[in-house]
């Protein structure tokens, strides 16, 4: 147990051994030898100097000549049992001590330095050296255990003021901070706002080539369509209502990939929404707001999502009310002037007949394809990614200026833990500065 304690570098060690007893068998010296090697630590103490044989002293120790420390010994006496069972003051056995060294005839010419009072201020003056020489380090410990404090008192977050106007600017810094890492993550200085373009880029030109184009303007299906399209009346030059009807139905498929844009959108955004969130440290603090500005965003987002499905939607609508003229006005005539009707009649009929309507509905799907690529992605940015820049939180800050003091600090409400926490780091904080400027003071006035 006691090498647990004397092993420790800052620690001084009083290395006690009775006068009366072989001082290079004293188990103190041994261990003060082990651990202190050099001596820098040890402190030799010799007592019972007053209970050696008749015609012996303790002088080849205490002058240094038996057993040599870096520190001089020192020899004290102290009470005896007989006067301990007796109740002899302190005060009088310092006083019996001090008589024995300045009348013994062995030890007088060194009383000025024996004694319990002489140990105790050479301890005292060796601790302040030993101080001295450490107050640098100590002080940048200090130091450095309140920069930690100050930091972790900055990531809790100070104490909010009482009054409503501070409450609000509390709050709306805090949806501030939010709303910049937010935009961030969008114009790219945070990751994330890249998958958006990964949607118009990959997923929406993928969702077009699997649409069942191949299936709906098959042989089969575009004969079909044009002859439920004749009706009862076979048509004369060209069969529109046929090539109407197998354009409308076909670019109703656009519809889906459309939608799916806007819902792959709307998703990366929440998630950027939810990124952001955990991203404003601040807002750690307050779970209630937090909450709520995770609700206000969303329904923000998703009003952006109902507006853009309606614009995505009336784009492919507005393709398929009015169809490009001039691309079948430039498609070759099946009837030249000057031909046998009764012949092409029948050649209009046949399977190549078909086949070439299929081809012009597909060139012009195609066409329309290429239009919708370019269109569908920016009514998704503007409907979408836009308005969630420009005014996420619009209608959470007309909310929030209606509200009282009352609701106002049930939004900043905090953890109690935390709260706690952060008053213990503020207590171990002035106790660390006090220390830092005790210390300052003193090494400054010696």
């Amino acid at each position: 147990m006691v090498r647990s304690y004397v092993e420790k570098p800052n620690c001084i060690i009083l290395a006690i051994s009775p006068a009366n007893q072989d001082i290079a068998t004293s188990d103190a010296i041994k261990l003060a030898r082990e651990v202190d090697p050099s001596g820098e630590r040890t402190f030799g103490v010799l007592t019972k100097l007053d209970l050696m044989d008749q015609g012996t002293n303790a002088l080849d120790v205490l002058e240094g000549r038996a057993y040599r420390l870096q520190h001089p010994w020192v020899g004290i006496v102290n009470r005896s049992q007989a006067e301990i069972n007796r109740n002899v003051d302190m005060i009088a056995a310092r006083r019996k001590e001090r008589e024995y060294f300045a009348t013994s005839p062995d030890y007088s010419h060194l009383a000025n330095r024996m004694g319990s009072e002489y140990l105790a201020k050479l301890l005292s003056k060796h601790l302040e050296s030993v101080i001295r020489t450490r107050i640098p380090s100590i002080i940048s410990l200090i130091n450095k255990n309140i920069d930690e404090l100050e930091a972790e008192l900055d990531r809790l977050g100070r104490p909010i003021g009482v009054d409503a106007g501070a409450q609000l600017y509390t709050i709306l810094e805090l949806c501030r901070a939010f709303d910049k890492i937010f935009k961030e993550h969008l114009d790219g200085g945070r990751p994330g706002g890249d998958r958006i373009y990964g949607v118009f880029d990959n997923q929406l030109p993928a969702a077009f080539r699997k649409l069942p184009f191949d299936r709906h303007l098959s042989l089969q299906n575009v004969k079909r369509v044009v002859l439920e399209a004749d009706g009862y009346q076979p048509h004369l030059i060209a069969p529109e209502q046929g090539y109407r009807r197998l354009i409308e139905n076909a670019l109703n498929y656009f519809k889906g990939p459309a939608e799916a844009s806007v819902d792959a959108v709307h998703f990366v955004l929440k998630e950027l929404v939810r990124k952001s969130i955990a991203e404003t440290q601040e807002l750690e603090r307050f779970p209630t707001l937090k909450a709520e500005l995770v609700a206000a965003a969303n329904q923000a987002l998703e009003k952006f999502r109902d507006e853009s499905r309606k614009t995505v939607a009336r784009l492919v609508d507005m393709e398929a009310s009015y169809l490009t003229v001039d691309f079948f006005r430039k498609l070759p005539q099946e009837v030249e002037k000057g031909g046998d009707p009764a012949s092409t009649h029948v050649d209009r009929y046949n399977e190549g007949h078909f086949r070439r309507i299929a081809s012009n509905v597909s060139s012009y799907i195609n066409m329309v394809s290429d239009t919708l690529k370019n269109t569908i992605p920016k009514a998704v940015v503007d409907c979408q990614v836009r308005e969630a820049k420009h005014s996420l939180l619009n209608f959470f800050y007309a909310q929030i200026g209606k509200r009282e003091g009352k609701e106002l600090e049930q939004m900043l409400d905090e953890d109690p833990a935390l709260m706690e926490r952060r008053g213990q780091c503020a207590r171990r904080l002035e106790l660390y500065k006090s220390a830092r400027d005790e210390i300052e003071s003193v090494s400054g006035a010696r």
